[in-house]
């Protein structure tokens, strides 16, 4: 359902279910890869095709489907061209896809100046800033001879997937500044980098071009460039938000408190305040009651350009998870006198909405209150942010934070296995009974023992525990550190009746055992289905480039037929060498046995790939996961 309310110098569309914290923020743009219209001048050297196939195994064992929405260069790895945009940007939230042939190379330039490192890492234990992810350095040019490279970065850790597979690339880029005579006054900055998932690079400034860069001069704005001249790659599904430097700001903004318990912001409205004060950041400042308080902030909002805006409200006193027949907050935004965001603190103390505004400058109000304070959630700060047509996201007046006491506290896998029992999030719902696996090569895997589910694996560090350990623990959390592929979280064996049986959700008879441990240190999990036994066995193999999934089931004289399910998505594919391709090429499955595995279609629309694990007495079954 859709309001439109019109009134004097705004008028705003808000939508009545957008008003939670699960709102997105405003679309991307997209760069269209039906032809190679978007690009000046493209030569032969890059066409679009439907989709490549790339050999992790073999350098240019490469073939292609006609059609579009893939982005190619010259699969013979001779083409050395590199691909402009036509149009041009300053400051920009990049996203796009990339895959990588054996061994290839090029890079993501921003303005035409300043590269982004595309290379097949996979399995780079140490990167650096040639690799993938990297920040390229700099050169000198003081002559020929002595021209020495300096300030590249390299990525905080090596997130690298094998060739042929996608990978993902989000950049937020922060053009470099120019005062009124044209002289360069800020640097370039990559503000954030993000590789499959994981923060790579942030707020990481270059002082001029990067090595090899098309354009070695410094603009205010520049072109989109791919360089293809290391070899045969692949880029798809590339948006971007482009972004002016005039921000949404808040102006002459004033606190008027009260102290006391409130039943709603309507309650201290018509009282006089306890007390009134100017603000530089939004956060109850007040004196007085830190936990039993209403507030009222009033001044002035500044909106750069007329178009639709998304606005985020949260009031950190409020948590996530809160008691709904008890909440102790609310709160609520108003601009021009129309109400844009609310909460009642029944779900959490956050809200937000996407509104069609003017440009102007537009009078605002935030009111709220709070009546207990929580230990875990100690702060009165309050966040809000916004983003728009030319604006990022960005959070207004906010507070930055004293420095924490307690940093981080991590678990690391380093010259051994290591284990570790926590709670895990797994499709956002909380696993209790959970341990998670870490190897020295970076590959680290998830099981819920209490179901006998695989949930995830993941490249690079192991656990962030700071939620377990600081403190209370009030989550009880373990934090992946690494790029996470998350499984559907459903047993690896079950009895079905016969191929076309559906997969269940869980296992009726299944019956937790414990693990034993390995000599080299990893579980080896035990359990029962009916009468059968069955031991569990995950390992890193090729320096963390696989993880090898055993399955050993002893009947013991049950009768029901026992299958293995080796992976699920939404397509699996089989690739002219003999791998299975999941979800779209996100990993592939290695398997080397005799029987070939059933591929079979689902009531949700995705694909399994399943093998029967045949046996009078006992029956063993291994497979790798790559990526």
């Amino acid at each position: 359902m859709k309001r439109l309310f019109r009134f004097g110098f705004f008028c705003l569309l808000i939508e009545a279910n957008s008003l939670s914290a699960q709102t997105t923020d405003l679309p991307y743009s997209t760069l269209s890869l039906q032809n190679l219209s978007e690009f000046k001048a493209p030569g032969s050297g890059w066409k679009v095709v439907n989709d490549v196939q790339f050999d992790f195994r073999k350098t240019g064992n490469a073939s292609t489907k006609a059609g579009s929405g893939v982005l190619i260069n010259d699969l013979s790895g001779k083409g050395k061209d590199n691909l402009s945009t036509s149009i041009e940007h300053g400051d920009l939230d990049l996203d796009l896809e990339f895959m990588l042939d054996k061994g290839s190379q090029g890079g993501i330039l921003l303005q035409g100046r300043y590269e982004i490192q595309l290379a097949d890492s996979w399995g780079v234990q140490v990167p650096t800033s040639a690799d993938c992810g990297a920040i390229a350095p700099r050169q000198s040019a003081s002559g020929t001879a002595s021209r020495q490279t300096f300030e590249g970065h390299a990525p905080a850790q090596n997130l690298s997937k094998a060739p042929g597979l996608w990978q993902r690339l989000q950049i937020r880029f922060r053009a470099p500044r120019f005062n009124k005579k044209g002289e360069k006054i800020e640097n370039a900055q990559f503000v954030k980098v993000v590789q499959n998932g994981v923060i790579i690079h942030e707020r990481t400034e270059v002082t001029g071009p990067t090595q090899g860069a098309p354009l070695t001069d410094e603009k205010p704005v520049g072109p989109l460039v791919i360089q293809g001249d290391g070899g045969p790659l692949a880029i798809r599904n590339i948006r971007y938000k482009s972004y002016g430097i005039e921000p949404v700001s808040l102006k002459q903004i004033k606190l008027s408190a009260y102290d006391g318990k409130f039943k709603s912001t309507g309650d201290f409205q018509s009282l006089s305040p306890k007390s009134e004060m100017d603000l530089d950041v939004l956060a109850h400042l007040a004196p007085g009651s830190k936990d039993n308080f209403g507030g009222k902030i009033t001044g002035s909002i500044h909106i750069p350009r007329s178009g639709q805006y998304y606005f985020y409200l949260n009031l950190k006193w409020i948590p996530a998870e809160t008691n709904p027949q008890n909440p102790n907050g609310a709160g609520e935004l108003l601009i021009g006198g129309k109400k844009i965001v609310s909460m009642d603190g029944r779900n959490g103390g956050t809200a937000a909405t996407t509104v069609q505004m003017e440009a102007g400058d537009f009078p605002i109000q935030l009111n709220y209150y709070k009546n207990f304070g929580l230990w875990y959630a100690r702060g009165n700060d309050i966040i809000l942010a916004v983003e728009g047509p030319g604006v990022p996201y960005t959070e207004l007046n906010a507070v930055i934070p004293e420095v924490d006491p307690v940093n981080s506290i991590t678990v690391e896998a380093k010259n051994e296995p290591v284990m570790l029992r926590s709670f895990v999030n797994h499709h956002g719902k909380k696993h209790t009974h959970v341990i998670s696996v870490g190897e020295t090569g970076a590959a680290n895997y998830s099981v819920d023992l209490r179901q006998g589910r695989f949930l995830q694996f993941w490249r690079g560090r192991f656990m962030e525990t700071t939620p377990m350990w600081d403190g209370r623990g009030e989550t009880q959390l373990a934090l992946p550190m690494g790029s996470v592929v998350e499984l559907p979280g459903t047993p690896s064996v079950a009895f079905l009746s016969d191929k076309n049986a559906v997969w269940p959700d869980s296992n009726s008879t299944y019956n937790y055992l414990g693990y034993d441990i390995d000599p080299v240190g990893r579980p080896v999990f035990k359990y029962k289905l009916g009468k059968a036994d069955v031991r569990e066995f995950i390992a890193s193999e090729d320096g963390g480039k696989k993880l090898s999934h055993t399955l050993n089931v002893t009947p013991n004289g049950e009768t029901g037929e026992v299958w293995c399910r080796l992976a699920e998505g939404n397509t699996i594919e089989q690739l002219p060498n003999g791998l299975y391709a999941i979800n779209d090429k996100q990993y592939y499955i290695e398997w080397t046995g005799k029987e070939k595995p059933v591929v079979r279609s689902t009531g949700q629309k995705t694909q399994e790939l399943l093998l029967p694990l045949k046996a009078s007495n006992a029956a063993t079954l291994m497979y790798s996961i790559i990526w």
